[in-house]
């Protein structure tokens, strides 16, 4: 095969209404985590800023530069306690909320097709179970939402299409975690923790990198 299988990190710069993004960090922590089962892959980071234009122009990029085998992608969901475990984007965007840089939305969809969705594939629920088994609560989702995570997500599903591009792609929501290792307070049994977080992703890291090595050996 050559060289090593390689998975595209990537998370999200803070937004409008978020100041802090938990998922800069997130990219950054498993970037570093010194794992034999990791020995076998090559990782790339990437934190978008949280702008149209900067997912249409940088995704294509990194995938002519890198080549990545897989990628594996954050995003901040403010008003969910769990990490969500994307499974389908939609065809459309939002009107109402601007990125990062007040661009003007002018279609209420990605592309103009007749398709509504399109779907990340069965090795989402690989994820959802190597997130679980972490003891984080992860649970599927059917909605990335209308803003750039949805957006990304599209954009990433159609690369997994096109010759050279991706063989795999996962989007993950995860929730608004206190900054630092905080721990959970009493009274919020169900809060998630930043170190939480980097368990349930390392977790899934590792096994995308093994679906990615089977994927090369199944050609």
């Amino acid at each position: 095969m050559g060289d090593k299988p390689r998975i595209l990190v990537t998370g999200f710069q803070p937004f409008p209404g978020a100041p802090y993004n938990p998922t800069e960090k997130l990219v950054e922590r498993l970037l570093r985590l010194r794992r034999p089962a990791l020995d076998s892959i090559e990782r790339i980071g990437h934190v978008f800023p949280v702008t149209y234009s900067a997912v249409d122009r940088e995704l294509p990029a990194l995938i002519a530069t890198h080549r990545p085998d897989a990628l594996l992608m954050f995003g901040l969901a403010t008003r969910t306690p769990f990490v969500r475990i994307e499974t389908r984007a939609r065809n459309t965007v939002t009107q109402i909320w601007p990125d990062a840089e007040h661009a003007q939305v002018r279609s209420r969809t990605i592309v103009n097709s007749p398709d509504s969705t399109q779907r990340f594939g069965s090795h989402t629920l690989r994820l959802l179970r190597a997130a679980q088994r972490t003891g984080v609560d992860a649970r599927v989702s059917l909605s990335a939402g209308y803003y750039l995570c949805n957006y990304l997500s599209w954009r990433a599903i159609e690369a997994t299409h096109v010759s050279g591009g991706p063989r795999l792609a996962a989007f993950l929501h995860v929730p608004l975690v206190p900054r630092g290792t905080v721990e959970r307070r009493a009274g919020s049994p169900n809060r998630v923790t930043f170190e939480q977080l980097v368990d349930a992703g390392e977790a899934m890291l590792m096994e995308m990198a093994g679906l990615a090595i089977r994927s090369r050996l199944c050609g």
